[in-house]
C-alpha cells in the first residue's frame, strides 16, 4: 500500500511539473560550515505556507539516499529516520512548519555529516526540491612535539603546541599530569589574557605572546627542576570545539650547578675525614698549628655544606629545606667548639658563645623555623595571611629564662 501511494505521488509530481513551475523553495545562499559537536540549521522554506493535511517534507542525503527526517500526514516521523540521524535531526515546531519553515536542525554534528542534502516538499498539487550542502566540519587540531623533550636542570625548555586551524581558540591551557592522574595547571590563556598556574610554576612559565595570533601556544619553561619531568597536556577550547595534545618531558640530565653541589658535598666529607684523622694522630699537640687544624675542621665542612645547600636552593627552589639545612650547617661550628680539646686556647668571644651555646642555637633555629612556616603559609593565599602573622608573633614571643626554661 505504501509503495502504491509513493508511486502514485511520484507520477502525480511528474504530471504537476509538466504543467506548473512547481514550488519555489528558499535555501542557503552558499554552502554551510558546521562546528564539530555543534548545532547546525539547514534552511528550507516557502514564502506562502502550505496546508498541513496533504504536506510531505522529506530530507535525504543525496549520496547515500539515507532518510534524514520526514514530515508526513501532519506530524514528524522520527521512526522513519536512518540510525545515523536518529535523535539528532529535528524539524522546528509544528507552528513553524505551518508558517512554511521546513528547515532541519542537526545536533551533535560529526565529521560524517559533511555532504549534500536534499529538501523535498510535496503536496497534492505542487512539488519542489532544493539541495543544501554542508561544505566543511570545522574542528580544532593541535600539534605538539613528535618525540619526548629533554632538558638540563636549571636551564629552559620549550614544549610545543600549535593550533592548526583558522578557528581562534578562546582558551588554551597547559597542565601537568600528576601520578594520581590529576591535572596541575601550569599556565592559562583566556580572553586574550595570560593567567599563572600552580605556585611551583609561577615566574617560570610564559607563552610566546607575539606568536599567539599565529596559533603558536608553545610553553617556555625556565629554571627546569627535577620534579618538572613528566607528562604535560596542551588543551584548547573554542565554543563547543576542543582538542588536546601531549608533550613528554623526559628524565633530566645534571646541570653544571648540580655537579658543583656534588663536588662541594664530597669536598666537605674529605676535609672532615682528613683533618679529623690528623688531629687524632697528634691528640696531645696544643700548638697553634693544631688549633688552626681544629678551626678548619669546624668551619671547612660547614661552610662547604652551607654553600652546597644555597646552590641547591637556586636550582630546585625548596626554600624551607634550603634555609633550615643551611642554618644548621652554620651553627654546627658551635657544637664542634664545645667538643674541642683546646677550649682553653680559644679566643674569649668563642668561649662566651660556647657558654651560651644552647641559648644562641635555640634563638637561631626557632627564628629560622618560624620564618619558613610564616613564608609557606603566607604564600598559600590571602585567607592564610592572618595565620602566618600569628605564627611569627608567637615565635617572636618565645624566650629562654636564666634557668634555661622556655617562656612566652
Amino acid at each position: 500500500m505504501a509503495a502504491t501511494k509513493m508511486s502514485f505521488r511520484g507520477i502525480l509530481s511528474a504530471v504537476i511539473l509538466l504543467f506548473s513551475e512547481g514550488l519555489i523553495l528558499q535555501g542557503p545562499s552558499s554552502p554551510l560550515v558546521a562546528q564539530l559537536g555543534g548545532v547546525l540549521r539547514l534552511p528550507c522554506s516557502v514564502e506562502t505556507p502550505l496546508p498541513l493535511d496533504d504536506l510531505e517534507v522529506e530530507w535525504r542525503r543525496t549520496d547515500s539516499k539515507a532518510l534524514v527526517h520526514l514530515f508526513q500526514e501532519g506530524e514528524s516521523r522520527p521512526e522513519s529516520q536512518s540510525d545515523a540521524y536518529r535523535d539528532r535531526a529535528h524539524f522546528f515546531t509544528e507552528r513553524e512548519i505551518a508558517k512554511g519553515n521546513y528547515s532541519l536542525l542537526l545536533r551533535n554534528v560529526t565529521t560524517d555529516d559533511a555532504g549534500t542534502y536534499s529538501c523535498g516538499v510535496y503536496t497534492n498539487e505542487e512539488t519542489g526540491e532544493i539541495a543544501v550542502e554542508i561544505e566543511a566540519i570545522e574542528h580544532l587540531v593541535l600539534t605538539g612535539a613528535d618525540h619526548a623533550v629533554t632538558a638540563y636542570v636549571g636551564e629552559e625548555v620549550i614544549l610545543n603546541c600549535s593550533v592548526d586551524s583558522h578557528i581562534p581558540p578562546e582558551e588554551v591551557s597547559w597542565a601537568k599530569v600528576d601520578s594520581d592522574e590529576s591535572h596541575m595547571l601550569v599556565l592559562l590563556f583566556q580572553d586574550n589574557e595570560t593567567y599563572p598556574g600552580d605556585s611551583s610554576y609561577q615566574g617560570r612559565t610564559e607563552f610566546f605572546t607575539s606568536e599567539i595570533p599565529k596559533g603558536n601556544f608553545s610553553l617556555r619553561l625556565k629554571d627546569v627542576r627535577t620534579e618538572d619531568k613528566g607528562e604535560y597536556i596542551c588543551k584548547a577550547h573554542s565554543g563547543l570545539l576542543s582538542a588536546n595534545t601531549t608533550v613528554i618531558l623526559q628524565e633530566l640530565g645534571l646541570s653544571s650547578m648540580h655537579i658543583l653541589v656534588l663536588v662541594l658535598c664530597c669536598s666537605a666529607i674529605i676535609v672532615a675525614l682528613v683533618v679529623s684523622a690528623m688531629i687524632l694522630l697528634d691528640v696531645k699537640d696544643i700548638t697553634q698549628r693544631a688549633l688552626r687544624m681544629h678551626y678548619v675542621l669546624v668551619f671547612g665542612p660547614s661552610v662547604l655544606m652551607f654553600t652546597a645547600f644555597v646552590l641547591w636552593g637556586v636550582i630546585e627552589g625548596f626554600l624551607g629545606e634550603v634555609v633550615i639545612c643551611s642554618t644548621l650547617n652554620l651553627i654546627r661550628f658551635i657544637l664542634l667548639f664545645k667538643t674541642s680539646l683546646y677550649q682553653e686556647k680559644l679566643p674569649e668571644i668563642i668561649k662566651t658563645i660556647i657558654e651560651k651555646s644552647f641559648y644562641y642555637e635555640y634563638i637561631i633555629v626557632v627564628n629560622v623555623l618560624f620564618f619558613v612556616i610564616f613564608y609557606s603559609v603566607w604564600s598559600v593565599g590571602r585567607e592564610s595571611k592572618a595565620m602566618a602573622l600569628m605564627f611569627i608573633m608567637y615565635g617572636s614571643s618565645l624566650h629562654i629564662d636564666r634557668e634555661g626554661y622556655i617562656r612566652v
